[in-house]
């Protein structure tokens, strides 16, 4: 059975790992798993000695405490589904664990983490990379496993790898989608059933801006307001942002090209989704 272990454990689970010849990969999670996440543990698993999934929902990361505070945290009985998924050891921190009394050490980061999702949660990216950079100093893993469905997050943590000289190989996976076509996310669970029939607006927007873009639409401009009318169809959807923008910085594109990403934040009642995907394809 596999057990929930603290910074002192886990440092010694790996560590004999490692001595054992293994290669080590970390899966970081806030938890609440589901097959979008089960899918990272897997190719993690197939890919190296030993697995570590991280579940931690990190306080910093959070700009508004209501949603720090709704967050699903389901420990019990994301333990055995990451079990079952290959994982080797699951570190599960408490948060004085992580940020003890007087915590003043945090990592920052300009130009990217202004844009999109720091636009609207300016703190939020410098809890990101803060925890990140924790856990990778923590775990020490030779690989790192993040969904592209969180697609500047993940640019953001490769930056992030590149620029401080961490040791560890960023890999991104595919997102994970329900059959109806919503990307898969610990939030989902907070949606009504009209809300989550609402949220399929997301990747309704998606697939619209990406058929015009096959058909030799480039004008990013008209892209956006098509996907704009797609989510404004439901009233429940209120749109924090629609943006076309370039894969490695994140800047808003005039014109798009095959590679440049789409990107959605859209409150949904009171839940915030996040959704996006690469134009591909066309002349």
């Amino acid at each position: 059975m596999i057990e929930r272990l603290d910074i002192t454990g886990i440092r010694d689970r790996v560590g004999a790992a490692r001595a054992a010849g293994k290669s080590i990969a970390l899966v970081p999670t806030m938890g609440a798993l589901h097959e979008g996440h089960l899918s990272l543990i897997r190719r993690a698993a197939g890919e190296n000695g030993f697995t570590v999934v991280s579940i931690f929902v990190n306080p910093i990361q959070f700009d508004d405490p209501t949603d720090f505070e709704k967050y699903p945290q389901t420990l019990g009985t994301d333990m055995p589904l990451a079990e079952a998924a290959g994982a080797g050891a699951v570190f599960a921190p408490s948060a004085k664990e992580m940020y003890p009394d007087g915590f003043s050490s945090f990592i920052d980061m300009t130009g990217i983490t202004g844009r999109l999702c720091g636009a609207s949660r300016p703190s939020h990216f410098r809890g990101v990379c803060t925890v990140v950079g924790k856990l990778f100093h923590i775990v020490l893993p030779d690989r790192a496993y993040f969904g592209e469905k969180d697609a500047q997050q993940l640019a953001v943590v490769r930056k992030m790898v590149r620029e401080l000289d961490f040791p560890v190989e960023v890999i991104g996976c595919p997102t994970v989608r329900e059959a109806d076509g919503l990307a898969m996310s610990s939030r989902n669970g907070r949606l009504s059933p009209a809300e989550r029939q609402a949220a399929l607006s997301l990747s309704r927007a998606l697939a619209t801006a990406q058929g015009a873009f096959a058909a030799g639409e480039r004008d990013a401009g008209k892209l956006k307001a098509l996907m704009r009318a797609e989510i404004e169809k439901e009233p429940l959807a209120r749109i924090d942002y629609v943006e076309i923008v370039e894969p490695s910085g994140f800047g808003s594109v005039a014109t798009a090209t095959a590679g440049s990403r789409m990107a959605l934040a859209v409150f949904i009642g009171g839940t915030r989704l996040i959704d996006n995907a690469e134009l591909t394809g066309g002349a």
